[in-house]
């Protein structure tokens, strides 16, 4: 949000702050938003660049076409253990995962 938005909200009595101050996360529960996102962007990533449908990803990985959207959505009900399985599957290197890990 820009300086001049917040300092109009703020003039008419609003308070500003972050998502995690607003949802009141700890430092551990963003850092695993942040990992799940991530790896949700790669998956989505590495399908699109291999030319996979989600179908065809879905049969790759044993599971289904909408599980694969909600891997790539980041939906909190995908374990990071699916995520991790779904991308190896998708020929992703130990330095595709460090890096989605890293950032």
């Amino acid at each position: 949000m820009d300086k001049n938005k917040k300092e109009l909200l703020r003039a008419k009595g609003w308070e500003v702050g972050s998502t995690e101050e607003f949802l009141e996360l700890s430092e551990e529960e963003l850092a695993y938003i942040e990992l799940k996102i991530s790896l949700s962007r790669l998956t989505k990533e590495l399908r699109v660049k291999r030319q996979l449908t989600q179908q065809q990803t879905a049969d790759l990985i044993s599971s289904s076409q909408s599980r694969v959207a909600k891997i790539e959505a980041g939906d909190p009900s995908v374990s990071v253990d699916l995520q991790i399985r779904s991308l190896l599957a998708l020929g992703a290197s130990k330095e595709e995962l460090a890096e989605a890990i890293m950032s």
